[in-house]
């Protein structure tokens, strides 16, 4: 029998938080006779390739010392992937919010109207996006859903393979 994602997120948190990241999701699944253990991280300013190996060995640690201390924990053996969170991530807590300042995002209101604006700031209380030139305070209890928009570029930004001009160089 292998350990509830509610107590491995109890083992793990601490060398998650220890190493400057925010467990955002732990999942358990079996996979034949072996574990699979999926955790999601994050930080402000992103997650690299790089965050990610480090992570996955302060886990692999955390789970390591966790198994021999509780014998069996995780089966037999267990597969540990880390990753960071999709940009189709749901955005649900504060530090989403402002992990997604300048991100263009679509808010689901408690009404059941929706609005697409652009994230100025968020702090614990709302957040205050960018709608159609028109800032708009959101408190966090009046949105029910928030997701972040791909662009693959920004009205007005030049594109890799086009030069700024003087008047966005600041010339």
């Amino acid at each position: 029998m292998t350990a509830s994602a509610a107590r491995l997120t109890e083992l793990v948190c601490p060398a998650v938080t220890a190493a400057g990241y925010d467990l955002e999701d732990l999942t358990v699944s079996a996979a034949g006779r072996r574990s699979v253990v999926r955790v999601v991280v994050d930080q402000d300013g992103g997650v690299t390739l790089d965050d990610v190996a480090d992570v996955s060995r302060a886990l692999g640690d955390a789970l390591d010392a966790a198994d021999l201390a509780e014998p069996g924990l995780l089966g037999p053996s267990y597969v540990l992937e880390v990753s960071s969170p999709g940009v189709d991530r749901p955005l649900t807590a504060p530090r989403h919010w402002r992990r997604g300042v300048g991100r263009l995002v679509t808010v689901t209101l408690t009404g059941g109207a929706e609005q697409t604006g652009r994230v100025l700031s968020a702090d614990e209380s709302a957040v205050v996006l960018d709608v159609d030139g028109t800032e708009r305070v959101l408190p966090y209890a009046e949105l029910v859903r928030g997701s972040v928009q791909v662009e693959f570029s920004r009205k007005g930004e030049p594109t890799p393979d086009e030069p700024a001009t003087d008047e966005e160089e600041g010339a």
